[in-house]
């Protein structure tokens, strides 16, 4: 990967943080028609929050997702979603055990999915339709945790109801009449599910998980799609605001420390001083 490769890579890792300080300030069209919009006001800190729980996730990709790589999507676009499964969470005092929340999005044509931030076609939300107004607050801002905000053109949030079935290896998530999806994890030669760990475009939700394949995949939303044979991941993850603030801040860290030096930039600590 390219110095500049790297840059960019960071720097929407970063951005992907920042959905999280956006919380409620970030307005997105919900189902009854409202306009999205993004508040230019200073949003007020949010509350800390931890949540336990599994992703599932699946999209068009072919297995392992290229996307986490910084690669290109295998198909053109990368066309997909994850969804948490949270048993046991909170949000501030509002508890969230037993919830659901998700997203769906498409890539644009031609480019990773990091590298085309900001042109997403869409990226709708769902949100468990069970929830009280607090719990679904907090679900929407827990779930922007995972992108940054303004990522796509068209937003929208969604109270839908979420479930998950599983039969065997078979996992099937759905959600309402806008899509679903099943999969199961593969099992490696040497015992135990496929895993893959610490990749690059890894985020405090994705630190490793579980490899698998998508039996299949539909939506009926923001675009029609209907897929088989494609990518599918599953991951038990527990994650706390506290860890989402900490990868932040290292991978600012790192972007300062890639930034290549301004021209005539002078290194004055190693130059001797004139003054007597």
């Amino acid at each position: 990967m390219s110095r500049v490769q790297s840059v960019a890579r960071i720097t929407a890792l970063v951005v992907v943080g920042l959905g999280l300080a956006a919380g409620p300030a970030l307005r997105l069209a919900h189902a009854d028609g409202a306009v999205a919009t993004a508040s230019a006001a200073v949003p007020a800190a949010s509350p800390s929050w931890t949540v336990t729980g599994q992703i599932e996730e699946a999209c068009s990709c072919d297995g392992a997702c290229p996307c986490w790589f910084n690669h290109l999507p295998t198909k053109g676009t990368c066309s997909g979603g994850m969804f948490y499964f949270i048993d046991k969470g909170t949000y501030g005092s509002t508890t969230l055990d037993g919830l659901a929340v998700g997203s769906m999005i498409q890539s644009v044509k031609g480019k990773t999915m990091m590298e085309s931030i900001g042109g997403w076609p869409f990226l709708y939300l769902y949100v468990d339709e069970k929830a009280s107004p607090e719990q679904r607050q907090a679900l929407e801002a827990i779930m922007r945790a995972s992108f940054p905000p303004a990522a796509a053109k068209d937003m929208k949030t969604r109270y839908v109801p979420i479930t998950r079935t599983i039969t065997g290896n078979e996992h099937k998530i759905a959600f309402g009449t806008y899509g679903s999806f099943t999969g199961h994890v593969l099992q490696g030669p040497f015992g135990g599910p496929t895993k893959i760990v610490n990749p690059p475009g890894a985020d405090p939700f994705h630190k490793e998980y579980d490899q698998g394949e998508a039996t299949q995949l539909t939506h009926a939303d923001a675009m029609k799609w209907q897929f088989a044979g494609t990518n599918y991941m599953f991951n038990d993850f527990t994650v706390s605001s506290d860890e989402v603030a900490k990868f932040n801040a290292q991978m600012e860290e790192m972007m300062k420390q890639m930034q290549p030096a301004k021209p005539g930039a002078m290194d004055h600590g190693a130059m001797g001083s004139d003054k007597k």
